[in-house]
C-alpha cells in the first residue's frame, strides 16, 4: 500500500534509485509504523473535528479550544500533531508552508470559470483518517461538476505514490479531465504527479496558499465522509478502514442525493443528468 506498492525489490534498478525516480524517501520505502500514544491519538481526533468547523484556528487558537474542553496541551505539541495529520490554519499568509525545493506551482485555473460537464474539472486531495489505535491517509479524485468519488487509496505515509495510484486508476476507468485541480502540497506539486498529468495533454491548476474554497468541493466531501462515517466508526485495521470507506463511499456516489445537484446523486449527474441542467 502506499509507496511500497510502487517499489519493485526485484526490478533491475536499486530501491534507492527507483524510490529517487518516485521523488520518495529510500526510508519511506522500509517504513513502518511507530504506536502512536493513546493521548496523542485522542487529540489528533478531537484536532481533526476542530479543523472541519474551524479551518481558519491555528495553533494557538486549537490549544484555546482544547483547553476549554479538558485537553492540557501546549501549542507546540498541538503544531507538532497538526504536521503529523497534513493541516494547517486556511489563510492567507505570506512565505509559509512552502512546496518542496525546485517544485513548481501552478496557477489557479477555475476562478471565473463556468463548469458546465463531467469530466471538464478534476481535482484531489489528501485528509487523515482517525483508526481505533492510530491514523491512515485518504486520497481522492473528484469530478468537480457532479460531484462524484472517481477513485481514492488509503496510505500508512504521506509519499506521493499512493495520490499517483488513484489517479492512474481514475484515467484508466473515466478518461481525462481538461484541467486537474489541487493544492499545493508536495505530493501533488513533485514531477511524479505533475509529469503524469503533463503526459495525457492536461492543464494543471492549484489553489491558492491557505485557500479552502479553491478546492471546496473535496472540503465538503471530507466533512461528509467524517461526519457521516468516520466519525461514527472506530475502524480495528487499515483492512476494515478501507473496507468500510469503500462502502460509504459507494453510498456516497450512488445513494445520497446532494442538494447542491438538486437531489440527484453525483452518480446520477455524472453518467446521466445532462450538462444543461445544471449550467441554468
Amino acid at each position: 500500500m502506499g509507496c511500497k506498492a510502487m517499489i519493485d525489490p526485484e526490478h533491475q534498478l536499486p530501491v534507492a534509485r527507483q524510490a529517487e525516480e518516485l521523488e520518495i524517501s529510500r526510508s519511506t520505502v522500509y517504513y513502518r509504523p511507530r504506536p502512536v500514544a493513546e493521548a496523542d491519538l485522542m487529540l489528533m481526533r478531537r484536532i481533526d473535528e476542530l479543523h472541519l468547523n474551524y479551518p481558519f484556528a491555528g495553533s494557538r487558537m486549537l490549544r484555546d479550544m482544547l483547553a476549554q474542553q479538558g485537553f492540557e496541551v501546549g501549542r507546540r505539541h498541538v503544531r507538532t500533531l497538526m504536521r503529523r495529520m497534513a493541516i494547517e490554519a486556511l489563510y492567507r499568509k505570506p512565505n509559509t508552508s512552502k512546496p518542496a525545493p525546485g517544485h513548481r506551482i501552478y496557477p489557479y485555473l477555475l476562478r471565473g470559470l463556468a463548469i458546465t460537464r463531467p469530466n471538464q474539472v478534476w481535482a484531489t486531495d489528501i485528509t487523515y483518517i482517525p483508526m481505533a489505535r492510530g491514523f491512515v491517509y485518504l486520497a481522492a479524485v473528484v469530478d468537480w461538476f457532479s460531484r462524484r468519488v472517481l477513485s481514492w487509496r488509503l496510505s500508512i505515509t504521506l509519499g506521493v505514490s499512493f495520490c499517483i495510484e488513484a489517479l492512474e486508476e481514475a484515467l484508466s476507468k473515466y478518461g481525462k479531465p481538461e484541467i486537474f485541480n489541487t493544492d499545493q502540497g508536495s505530493q501533488f506539486t513533485s514531477e511524479a504527479f505533475t509529469g503524469r498529468l503533463k503526459k495525457e495533454g492536461i492543464e494543471i491548476s492549484m489553489d491558492g496558499k491557505g485557500r479552502w474554497c479553491d478546492n471546496v468541493f473535496v472540503e465538503r466531501l471530507w466533512r461528509s465522509l467524517k461526519y457521516e462515517h468516520v466519525y461514527l466508526h472506530a475502524y480495528e485495521s487499515v483492512g476494515e478502514a478501507r473496507s468500510k470507506i469503500g462502502r460509504y463511499l459507494e453510498f456516497y456516489n450512488s445513494n445520497r442525493p446532494h442538494s447542491s445537484l438538486g437531489a440527484q446523486t453525483p452518480e446520477q449527474v455524472y453518467f446521466h443528468r445532462p450538462p444543461e441542467a445544471l449550467a441554468a
